[in-house]
């Protein structure tokens, strides 16, 4: 059922999907420049420049598409159902985690801890990156009720999606955001990356297999989903 909404929550919901953007763009330079101690680091100037591809698309078709949804993951984390232990994964997730990478990456680059790799290894890398995170934009357009916190949406009329990407795993977006982290450290040429980004696949599997448990017990229709759709995150694997 297609839900009337007033004219002006789009705007309020386009208004804080800038703010946030423009916030992140300056943070993620911040962090990834002022760690590597120089801003002649081509690494550091690809890496935003596809951070910032990522974020202008996804966000400007999730606006246009639906911004109820914009409105649901600006919100969801003062919703009083959000699942206790995703008050803890999910900041570990997207913003601790993340942060320690690139904080990781611009010191390496500013100590030469980690040997160069070829400038080519490292443009697939970044191919790699650039690609978990569209992959996961097109799980978020293809699902309405892709929130940013774990909670089952009674509110929104949450039902099960299985379109898109969805027909071949659960958890399409989670998929994504693990091929970003595995490529990471090969962009970046950092091995001591690898630490975050392991510990990010990680804390992706926990939230994943969490979640699909909540969706499995109280979400109607998830369990036949589940049996038709088999695979959570790797088709064939898990």
């Amino acid at each position: 059922m297609k839900m009337d909404v007033p004219t002006e929550k789009p705007f309020q919901a386009t208004g804080m999907i800038v703010a946030r953007f423009a916030f992140t763009t300056v943070f993620l330079m911040a962090v990834l420049f002022l760690a590597a101690g120089k801003l002649d680091w081509w690494e550091g100037w690809a890496y935003v420049a596809q951070a910032v591809v990522v974020l202008v698309v996804s966000r400007a078709i999730l606006v246009r598409k639906n911004p109820d949804l914009a409105r649901e993951r600006a919100d969801a984390g003062k919703k009083e159902n959000v699942k206790s232990w995703d008050r803890v994964l999910m900041p570990v997730m997207s913003i601790f985690l993340p942060v320690a990478a690139w904080i990781v990456a611009g010191l390496d680059e500013r100590f030469g801890w980690s040997a160069d790799l070829p400038d080519g290894i490292q443009a697939g890398a970044l191919v790699m990156i650039f690609a978990g995170s569209m992959f996961g934009t097109w799980a978020m357009i293809a699902n309405r009720f892709f929130s940013s916190h774990v909670r089952i949406q009674t509110d929104r009329g949450q039902s099960v999606i299985s379109g898109g990407p969805y027909r071949f795993m659960r958890h399409p977006g989670y998929a994504g955001g693990v091929v970003s982290w595995i490529a990471s450290p090969v962009f970046f040429g950092s091995w001591w990356t690898a630490i975050p980004a392991v510990l990010g696949v990680a804390a992706t599997v926990v939230r994943t297999a969490l979640e699909d448990r909540t969706l499995r017990e109280e979400l109607p229709g998830y369990e036949e989903y589940a049996h038709r759709v088999r695979y959570r995150l790797v088709p064939g694997v898990w």
